[in-house]
């Protein structure tokens, strides 16, 4: 279902309207702060809904039921273990040999396993891999279909050993994230940031700092194509939930030839890890073996489901804290983000915009007579979601900083509050959820945003929450003249 439809489906006037008599509920939403409230507003209006396994029961309805697990798998790990979902993807021959003992490795699998594994690229919202497979394949880790999803690019390097030309450093396409550790080769630092490359540092780089990572930035799924050298220590740290082995019928031994997983530190095989839910296909002449290092979240009674409240700091007076970031998040709605969409007006017309992140950002280029700078508004307005009309309205700035407004820097403030106001204007329950925090200190926990975030060590600006606490003062001062009016008695002359 589009975005568009999902917005329109929410109302159950809407949904009533269309004529529909009857809902289906695969599955519980597994934040509490959302779970069953559709359901009860679907209820409410007279729409008959069964949620399987609970309403609907029967063999059918199971299997509906373990197919609707499988296709939320991404929202229920991440929700369950506060990581994203992840998959270890690699090709290997009979022999357990992912290349040559040279490092060739082109190809191992087959043209149709190589297109599956686009599709699983598309369907992630990144795809890591370490400074070896940069080195050695020069990869692109795009998705290679017109008109489709490609994932954010994350290397993982240490000492940032990388070459200062390679196929991921072109983000015309989409980003790319290198993370390595503090202090590591400044100068290609700055020659991958002036390419447009973002570099992350982290005192010490492991796996789960990069997941953890990951999570900050809302990713659900995240594709690993790494050599065995970064998958082994990803196994370990736990951050690994489901293997996807393609086995080549090839056999070319050597034995100097790497294979997909590196030391473990097993002395036995009692030792081994073993996969659950594990399934075999035919792709071509090879063979897919796919299976889960850790249960799948859901398909258990006593599976936890993640509770996430409200984040707030001290008791509940007027010095306690509230922080907000990620759109499912409680106080998610506070973010520019969030599917709400606002219409503004802009040049005497009227114009949709898909979200607060789309206007804010398309606004960088608005009114430049330039061809090109029309264009880019007209991108950002037409992007599909807000995290890529972010990364557009960014990228563009990066490229071209003289196609923007003359005066962004003073304006970019006003602009947002200007959009703030519309969207909690326009829906009076982000108006009242706004309402509801009292004086609390709202603060955008975004660990990568200065300016409009808290920043990494809560240092930066937080202008978000500082203009939403603006704008709660203003709804406040209209409820109060509101109650004022409402408590003077009429004349009855």
């Amino acid at each position: 279902m589009r975005k568009k439809d999902f917005l329109d489906f929410h109302s159950s006037k809407a949904t009533m309207q269309a004529g529909v008599l009857r809902v289906i509920v695969g599955l519980h939403h597994p934040l509490q702060h959302f779970r069953g409230k559709a359901i009860t507003a679907l209820r409410k209006a007279g729409i008959i809904v069964d949620v399987l396994g609970e309403d609907t029961v029967g063999d059918r309805a199971q299997e509906a039921l373990e197919a609707c697990q499988y296709v939320n798998i991404p929202l229920l790990y991440t929700a369950t273990h506060q990581l994203p979902f992840s998959v270890l993807k690699y090709a290997m021959t009979l022999d357990g040999k992912i290349a040559t003992s040279t490092g060739h490795s082109s190809w191992v699998s087959s043209k149709l396993s190589r297109q599956r594994v686009l599709e699983t690229r598309g369907r992630s919202n990144a795809v890591i891999v370490g400074g070896n497979t940069v080195r050695r394949d020069d990869p692109r880790l795009t998705a290679r279909q017109e008109n489709c999803h490609s994932p954010v690019r994350i290397v993982m390097s240490r000492g940032l050993d990388l070459p200062e030309e390679a196929n991921l450093w072109d983000v015309s396409i989409t980003p790319t994230i290198v993370m390595t550790q503090r202090g590591a080769r400044n100068d290609l630092q700055k020659k991958l940031a002036s390419k447009g490359v973002e570099i992350v540092e982290f005192d010490f780089l492991t796996p789960r700092d990069v997941m953890n990572y990951c999570y900050d930035c809302g990713f659900l799924s995240v594709l690993w194509e790494c050599g065995g050298t970064l998958s082994a220590p990803a196994i370990s740290a736990g951050v690994i939930h489901k293997v996807m082995a393609f086995v080549a019928p090839k056999i070319i031994g050597g034995v100097r030839a790497p294979s997909p997983v590196g030391e473990l530190g097993f002395l036995e095989m009692t030792q081994a890890l073993k996969l659950s839910n594990v399934s075999y296909e035919q792709v071509g002449p090879d063979l897919l073996i796919s299976g889960y290092l850790y249960p799948i979240p859901g398909m258990q009674v006593d599976a936890p489901m993640w509770e996430e409240a409200p984040y707030v700091t001290g008791s509940n007076d007027e010095k306690s804290v509230i922080y907000f970031h990620k759109t499912w998040g409680f106080f998610g709605a506070f973010s520019t983000f969030s599917p709400h969409p606002v219409s503004m007006e802009n040049d005497g017309k009227r114009i949709s915009w898909h979200s607060v992140e789309h206007y804010y950002q398309a606004q960088k280029f608005n009114g430049v007579k330039d061809r090109m700078a029309e264009k880019f508004a007209k991108d950002i307005q037409a992007a599909d979601c807000p995290e890529k009309a972010a990364w557009l309205g960014k990228n563009f700035a990066r490229q071209h900083p003289d196609l923007l407004q003359p005066d962004w820097q003073q304006r970019r403030t006003g602009i947002m509050y200007e959009a703030l106001a519309k969207k909690f204007s326009l829906y009076p329950d982000l108006r009242n959820l706004l309402l509801s925090t009292n004086s609390r200190l709202l603060v955008n926990s975004s660990p990568f945003d200065v300016y409009w975030g808290c920043g990494r060590n809560g240092m930066g600006l937080n202008q978000l929450g500082k203009l939403l606490m603006k704008l709660r003062a203003e709804f406040e001062a209209v409820e109060i003249v509101k109650l004022h009016k409402s408590s003077i008695p009429k004349y009855s002359g």
